[in-house]
């Protein structure tokens, strides 16, 4: 049997590449003789720039002028991979701070990347984000100036949104000759209940009343900026739609992105089962998610496919495989989850396939 292994990194807790591997280890407990490729998955969020770099060994990796020294990559036909992730993302907080957290970061990474000579074009993989300002903090990284009534500049993050009076675009730095691309694993909208703030604050740290002041500051950012709303830019605490503001960018889907990359369609068209696997298996997982995006590849192929997951929303039942159900506690699949996989790894080798 051949099986391919297609995980997307199970967040703050287990890289792409370790639980492949850990998945692959478990599998081969049991299988010893079956031909297993591991191919790690991302979709814009942690651990995308990775498994793009895996994926192109030309590729130069360049350090940015911040504190933290986040890194970004120039592949061979001059396109500049930035994301947004290991620059400002959730997973490098002590501390959530859903009110003041920033893309600030962000934008000045662009900066820096737009300006190199060597780039061509920019994607930005936005997934995994921290905050919910609607991207007017990358805005200021750029080079605008988000200003209240008194012409003073307003406080970082979603809560200093509803001060927003005007938005100055003259310092902003150009982008590249061959434009910009927003990597997405969602289709939210800015604004409304299905936008930013009430499907993806409270995981940022947000109470209900905090999302109502996100929220409310989100629609006075549409207002002032007067750039009408779009599927996607709610990405990334509204990411996508504070760049359009200032640069014409356009959006893709990133699993479908870094499938590509990684040829992901000609391993599973050659295989026998696939596996797949994340953190949280819920009802967003089917929209621009990593295993959402591998299930509609094995389907396309009419190949068999299993899940190794920390939760799942509903019982998986013959479908695969939830640490949870085999972790002692919630609290140890999640700090612990190498041997968890193996394990589950282990139990879906034992099924019998046809």
């Amino acid at each position: 049997m051949k099986v391919v292994i297609a995980p997307d990194s199970f967040k703050g807790s287990i890289s792409n590449f370790d639980a492949a591997k850990a998945i692959a280890e478990g599998w081969l407990s049991v299988r010893p003789n079956d031909e297993l490729v591991l191919a790690p998955m991302a979709d814009g969020g942690e651990g995308t720039l990775e498994t793009i770099e895996s994926s192109q060994p030309s590729t130069i990796r360049t350090t940015i002028d911040l504190p933290h020294e986040p890194s970004w990559l120039l592949l061979s036909d001059g396109t500049a991979v930035v994301e947004l992730a290991s620059i400002c993302g959730i997973t490098s907080l002590k501390e959530l701070n859903p009110m003041r957290a920033s893309t600030y970061e962000l934008g000045a990474a662009l900066k820096e990347v737009a300006r190199d000579p060597r780039v061509e074009r920019i994607v930005i993989t936005v997934g995994g984000s921290a905050s919910t300002d609607g991207g007017v903090g990358a805005l200021v990284g750029l080079g605008a100036r988000l200003l209240n009534k008194e012409r003073q500049s307003i406080a970082l993050g979603g809560g200093g949104l509803l001060e927003l009076d005007a938005i100055d675009l003259s310092s902003v730095a150009a982008p590249p000759p061959g434009g910009v691309t927003c990597l997405v694993d969602v289709i939210n909208p800015l604004v409304g209940s299905k936008g930013s703030a009430p499907v993806f604050g409270p995981q940022k740290g947000a109470s209900q009343s905090q999302v109502v002041e996100l929220e409310a500051g989100l629609q006075n950012l549409q207002r002032i900026a007067g750039l009408p709303d779009f599927p996607g830019a709610g990405a990334a605490g509204g990411t996508p739609y504070g760049l359009s503001v200032a640069w014409d960018i356009s959006l893709r889907s990133g699993a479908l992105a870094v499938a590509e990359m990684i040829e992901l369609e000609s391993k599973v068209a050659h295989c026998d089962l696939v596996i797949t696997g994340e953190g949280r298996f819920d009802s967003q997982s089917s929209s621009g998610k990593v295993v959402g995006t591998v299930a509609d590849i094995a389907s396309h192929f009419g190949k068999s496919l299993k899940y190794c997951v920390g939760s799942s929303e509903e019982p998986l039942g013959g479908r695969g495989v939830a640490l949870i159900e085999i972790a002692p506690s919630l609290d140890e699949a999640i700090s612990n989850p190498y041997p968890w996989l193996f394990e589950a790894a282990k139990r879906l080798a034992l099924q019998q396939f046809d």
